[in-house]
């Protein structure tokens, strides 16, 4: 095959007005493969590069068009074609990663990229490599023990729900804040405690943990404090919609002087990290909660329900 579908963009936009173009199927990259795709799964990254906002974005994505014209992050599929220099992948390997331009039939990769987990499906396996690593690294900065206590704010998202199970499977005593109807899948997840945010306020009841992972981004540092002991660690792995960056920048300088630590950070897949993932996954200790599962024509549809915030776990598109 020569040629292949693809979602592209040209100008920012919203999902509706994605298209679906036909391009040129790519080479293998000389120390990567070429994959085809089997399935995507969709972040909030997703959506707002499509958007182009917040703003900020664009000083690295392109200032008044987008440098690339493809869109999309996590990938499972299949390898069809090997680099001469590529070390270990095969063709005929499943494998899944995070490339830029995920969301077509075909795409190349290098470090971002590893076989996917024996007893996942490539549809399971597409929705572990950007929330999942997410997950993985912010709690790896907070540096967990045995016993640390550990709050997931926004527990039951993509991000949320791989936070409660790796916090878990480090040994953290885990409580999850989430809305009422997530409140069993939280516990089935391995959170000891759950607090139903709709009618109880964690920063208000007077307890406190050693770590709160923020995925919700919705709390100011003077409501967060209150549940983080001097000592303490907050990572922060979401922000609201509106000024993200004035959110972040905003904890950062009120907790100066406070005692505790903040955590920032870009998480990025390398191959070492999904085989992390990987053996969490086959150790039975890691599974990804899928939502929905949808046909690619509704690509565009299953973006703008998960920018909306609806979407409980994660949302996959089968290529």
């Amino acid at each position: 095959m020569t040629t292949m579908k693809a979602y592209v963009r040209d100008r920012y936009c919203e999902p509706a007005e994605l298209e679906l173009r036909e391009l040129p199927v790519p080479p293998a990259p000389e120390a990567g493969v070429l994959v085809r795709v089997g399935a995507v799964s969709l972040n909030r990254g997703d959506f707002y590069m499509v958007r182009g906002i917040p703003r900020l974005l664009r000083l690295s994505a392109g200032i008044r068009r987008p440098s690339e014209v493809r869109v999309g992050w996590d990938f499972a599929g299949t390898v069809e074609a090997v680099g001469p220099r590529e070390p270990e992948l095969r063709i005929g390997d499943d494998v899944f990663g995070q490339a830029n331009g995920s969301f077509g039939e075909y795409l190349t990769v290098t470090d971002g990229v590893a076989r996917k987990p024996s007893n996942l499906s490539l549809d399971d396996a597409a929705a572990l490599p950007v929330a999942g690593i997410t997950a993985l690294d912010g709690l790896r900065r907070a540096h967990l023990t045995d016993g640390v206590r550990v709050l997931v704010n926004g527990a039951s998202g993509g991000v949320g729900t791989f936070a409660v199970q790796i916090a878990s499977a480090f040994g953290a005593d885990v409580t999850a804040v989430c809305s009422t109807r997530n409140v069993e899948q939280a516990l089935a997840l391995g959170a000891r405690r759950v607090v139903d945010y709709t009618c109880a306020d964690f920063t208000r009841d007077g307890e406190t943990w050693d770590v709160i992972y923020d995925v919700a981004g919705n709390r100011h540092w003077h409501d967060l404090r209150r549940a983080l002991p001097r000592g303490g660690v907050l990572v922060q792995a979401g922000a609201p919609k509106k000024h993200p960056l004035a959110h972040i920048a905003a904890t950062r300088l009120a907790s100066i002087g406070s005692g505790r630590r903040i955590v920032n950070f870009v998480a990025r897949a390398t191959r070492a990290d999904l085989r992390a993932l990987a053996e969490l996954v086959e150790a039975g200790a890691l599974a990804p909660v899928v939502e929905r599962l949808v046909p690619f024509e509704e690509l565009p549809q299953a973006l703008a329900y998960l920018g909306a915030g609806h979407a409980r776990g994660k949302v996959v598109v089968a290529v």
